[in-house]
């Protein structure tokens, strides 16, 4: 899948950073001198002190979005843009990312390849999770993961989960990670859970510090969906580390996948499997 023509970026910074202001004079003259006019969304701009449009007016008017951070600033974008299904690219200004992949000083040459259009657009499952409360109903988009867990240290927590509205299992103990492939290198990983190769249309469950060990991580195709209760006590409902919502014992979550993706721009030359070894140091 490719972009007919690409005339405008919008571009988003780690947030709390202003010394990305360089990076980003950097990239804009990148793709200034190719005939592509840059925009900037306002919160980065006030960061560095230049002229931004609103988060949604950047999505309606950009082409492609372009994050300069790490994966944390890729995931918060492709969440808040998962309306428009603008694809994102990551540019890094750290160490390497799973997926902020580009590195500043390659962007030159890449910014060619894209005109020409040798590149690439992934698109990776997201999931959807619709959180019912006597209030009424709230839905949430995550692309790496959303975990259900206790909001005390002080006691575990059950879990009654339904797939498809069949009783599947009930868990015990410090929570639950629900995981997209994407995410399954994140949170899932840390918890024991496996890795999935993030073009597959999946997720895992994988139960966190459960108390039986004959608790372990299921996969299940993506056209489940799954329903979590907390029957005794409330809980906290994590989505991508980044935002919370707390349910009561009277409230349900149900998950399933999204039906649109997250599209991101890579080389047509990106390894998933190279990044992988690299990340998690395999071989060594």
């Amino acid at each position: 899948m490719k972009l007919d023509n690409i005339k405008r970026i919008g571009i988003i910074l780690r947030p709390s950073t202003p010394e990305l202001k360089e990076m980003f004079f950097d990239t804009k003259r990148v793709f200034e001198s190719r005939g592509i006019e840059v925009i900037i969304d306002n919160i980065s701009g006030a960061m560095i002190d230049v002229m931004g449009q609103p988060f949604e007016s950047l999505c309606k008017n950009s082409d492609i979005l372009v994050t300069i951070g790490g994966d944390g600033t890729l995931i918060s974008a492709v969440r808040r843009s998962y309306d428009y299904q603008i694809p994102v690219m990551g540019i890094h200004a750290g160490k390497l990312g799973f997926l902020a992949d580009f590195d500043c000083n390659e962007l030159e040459a890449f910014v060619d390849k894209l005109i020409a259009g040798e590149y690439r657009i992934d698109e990776r499952a997201m999931i959807q999770a619709t959180i019912i409360t006597k209030e009424g109903e709230e839905r949430v988009v995550a692309f790496n993961d959303i975990v259900l867990t206790r909001p005390s240290i002080s006691k575990m927590i059950r879990l009654e989960t339904y797939v498809d509205g069949r009783s599947f299992n009930t868990y015990y103990g410090d929570g639950v990670v629900i995981s997209t492939p994407t995410g399954s290198t994140a949170y899932n990983l840390s918890a024991g859970g496996p890795v999935l190769f993030p073009m597959t249309k999946v997720f895992a469950l994988t139960p966190i510090c459960p108390h039986s060990l004959t608790q372990r991580p299921v996969v299940l195709p993506g056209h489940f969906e799954i329903e979590i209760k907390t029957p005794d006590a409330s809980a906290l409902v994590i989505i991508d580390g980044q935002d919370l919502v707390e349910i009561s014992d009277s409230d349900t979550v149900h998950i399933r996948l999204a039906s649109g993706a997250a599209r991101l721009i890579h080389r047509k030359e990106f390894n998933y499997f190279e990044v992988l070894k690299e990340k998690l140091g395999w071989g060594e």
